[in-house]
């Protein structure tokens, strides 16, 4: 039969394999997060339920350190500083909150991306550090803090379950006394190899590189595409004409939390891109949109949420030359924040106090804000002014008026704070803006199912498209522009439960198919592009661009084919649906004005690690990631073990020498008596 070497551990050990860790990212100044110690940390487990459970973990229990097993809704700013400062604890694990807390979670700050916007000291310096608004009032802080212990997030129940049973069996405390050995313990390993900051790590792997063969980096920075498509067709290796006017269009496509690669983003991220993507659709539908005076960009920024790394790099690249648009050619923008949790149905209009002073730019501002209420006419969706004195909230547009004085309006669903309680955190999920889906339907089905959020997301989609009409010059009625809510469905399922659905599987290229995971996350990250941006590229190519009649060849070398117009356009060989009759696709080729343009922040292709221009953050690297929980025996025990070990091997060191130092004699062979000597 097979041998399996690797028996005794598993006999040991109990994996845990769902779980995400809090891993140290840093930047020009700080290093934030969490790490293990080289080999792991370990600590008997002690279940913390409810706070006064953090007695035993802090001064009673007489088997420090601990690792915590922490209920979700003790996970926050208070309790985790409590733990910060103490040597009792070796570790935390930390279960998700079942509903939500209704008091409201967010690790990130009060004042987001403080520091990188428009106001400073120079400009509007009123409005500076969020002296005006607090736009995130509910903000710990917590994932900018620094813990030099790790802390995982147990995503499977089964798996909580298992150490939860671990605990009972052999770890609660018995009539007031420790209890005895074997206690349950836990190992987390999540050591990181950058330390201090982003200027001390990129200096280490900048002189590893020079001097190494084999270089070995210990931070990367946060990188991935900003995506962008333009409603007319333009030259995107050439440079647009100075004196066309293109309208921006532009919302963020990622999001963050405390863990790993946790960002469900819904209402930080998923609602408004998803938005402006069915709005775009709508604009593409009208037949006049070649006419029109003015082009319109659709722009999706990739990581904003640490310190506008896409929209620094798109402003950084239209100033250099580096990009087909100039900023001069920018007529107008308009930015979808957060657009999901509406109050009474109103949509705010957030603009900049600062530039609008200016005489030219308060007309042009003007007539903005009176195109966008007069497109909500008739709509169930109102846009109002958020106040003349009030400042931009945390918004893209912020990078672009630090260049330059643009008219621009940012929507939100917020006066002032926001409204989703969960920013930045692992709560903002579906159910954070209403998804809700009839009992027992297939997945098929719930695909297709048109939720009330889908609805009035479309009705925002299609109040935007037709203002973008009109902005960029059309004199149709704009009654037939509709974004469709079924399209909107589509997204939102595809974005927020399920990516790999028949959907997202007929419009991607056969050769990524393996990017559709199951559960969507929209962090960042350093290996790009990032799922999100690969589908937030092939659903705006499907929902914007036209099908061609090229073969397979022709598609995939657009250069070869006379009437191409490779500089206009780019095309997509995608998988197409399955063939009803059969499990074969029919693959098709799509022709887009859709283009990925790098967002790493300046700082990086400057070199300027330290810079307060630019965003400066990176992501430590780490080499192994992972949990288990196993039963560990007393100390005395384990010295007695060792003792009599070291015996036995004294022992038999002696044994050994004695028998070789005698071999001759011990193992002489005796004469055979009948043997005659000649």
């Amino acid at each position: 039969g097979s041998c399996q070497g690797n028996s005794v551990e598993r006999k040991i050990y109990i994996p845990l394999n769902k779980t995400a860790p809090c891993v140290r990212l840093l930047n020009a100044t700080h290093q934030i997060g969490c790490q293990s110690s080289i080999s792991g940390d370990t600590g008997v487990i002690h279940v913390v339920e409810k706070e006064e459970d953090l007695n035993w973990v802090l001064a009673d229990g007489p088997h420090p350190p601990y690792m915590i097993l922490l209920n979700g809704s003790l996970f926050n700013r208070r309790v985790m500083l409590q733990l910060k400062g103490t040597s009792r604890v070796s570790g935390l694990a930390v279960t998700v909150a079942k509903p939500s807390p209704p008091q409201g979670f967010s690790p990130g700050l009060k004042c987001p991306n403080d520091g990188f916007g428009v106001y400073s000291k120079d400009y509007g310096p009123q409005f500076a550090h969020c002296n005006k608004t607090v736009w995130n009032p509910v903000g710990s802080g917590l994932s900018y803090e620094d813990f030099d212990f790790p802390i995982f997030l147990l995503e499977d129940a089964n798996e909580t379950q298992v150490i939860k049973q671990c605990y009972q069996d052999h770890n609660v405390p018995r009539d007031g006394s420790g209890p005895e050995y074997p206690l349950c313990a836990m190992q987390l390993f999540s050591h990181m190899h950058a330390v201090t900051s982003t200027v001390t790590c990129m200096r280490r792997s900048s002189l590893q590189s020079t001097f190494s063969i084999n270089p070995e980096v210990v931070c990367d920075p946060l990188l991935d595409y900003n995506v962008w498509s333009t409603l007319q067709p333009i030259n995107s290796s050439g440079k647009v004409d100075p004196e066309k006017e293109v309208i921006i269009v532009a919302t963020r496509i990622d999001s963050h939390s405390f863990f790993w690669n946790i960002a469900p983003g819904a209402e930080s991220a998923v609602s408004s891109f998803v938005t402006h993507l069915a709005a775009a659709e709508a604009l593409h539908k009208v037949s006049d949109v070649h006419l029109l005076q003015r082009n319109i960009m659709f722009t999706f920024f990739q990581g904003e949420t640490f310190d506008y790394i896409g929209s620094s790099r798109m402003v950084y690249d239209m100033e250099k030359d580096k990009f087909p648009l100039r900023l001069d050619n920018i007529h107008s923008f308009v930015e979808l924040n957060q657009v999901a949790l509406r109050n009474d149905s109103i949509l705010w209009m957030h603009t900049d106090p600062v530039s609008r002073m200016n005489e030219s730019v308060e007309v042009q501002v003007r007539n903005l804000l009176d195109i966008l209420s007069s497109s909500s006419v008739g709509a169930s969706v109102t846009l109002q002014e958020a106040g003349y004195s009030q400042p931009l909230p945390p918004s893209s547009f912020q990078r672009f008026l630090r260049a330059r004085h643009i008219p621009g309006v940012v929507l939100t669903d917020h006066k002032t704070a926001f409204q989703n309680r969960y920013y930045q955190s692992m709560y903002d999920t579906p159910e954070n803006i209403q998804m809700q889906y009839p009992e027992g339907l297939s997945p098929e089905e719930t695909l297709e199912y048109v939720t009330d959020t889908a609805k009035s997301l479309a009705e925002v989609a299609t109040v935007v498209a037709r203002a973008l009409y009109r902005l960029a010059g059309g004199a149709n009625n704009t009654s037939a522009i509709q974004a469709d809510p079924k399209t909107v469905s589509r997204m939102l399922y595809g974005f927020l439960i399920k990516m790999n659905n028949s959907w997202f599987q007929s419009i991607i290229k056969p050769d990524i198919k393996g990017i559709l995971g199951d559960v969507p996350q929209h962090y960042v990250a350093v290996s790009s592009p990032v799922n999100t941006t690969y589908l937030v590229q092939y659903v705006l190519a499907n929902l914007t661009g036209t099908v061609v009649n090229l073969t397979k060849e022709e598609c995939l070398n657009p250069d070869k084919t006379p009437s191409s117009e490779k500089e206009m356009y780019e095309y997509a060989w995608v998988q197409g649906s399955l063939d009803p009759n059969s499990t074969s696709r029919v693959p098709y080729c799509v022709r887009s004005t859709v283009h990925l343009s790098k967002a790493l922040s300046p700082a990086f292709e400057l070199r300027q690690w330290g810079s307060t221009e630019y965003s400066t953050w990176t992501e430590s690297r780490w080499k192994e990631i992972r949990a288990r929980i196993f039963l560990v025996a007393s100390k005395e025990l384990e010295i007695i073990t060792l003792v009599v070990g070291i015996a036995i091997l004294i022992f038999s060191l002696l044994a050994t020498y004695f028998i070789n130092a005698k071999a001759d004699v011990l193992f002489s062979i005796p004469r055979d008596p009948g043997a005659v000597a000649y």
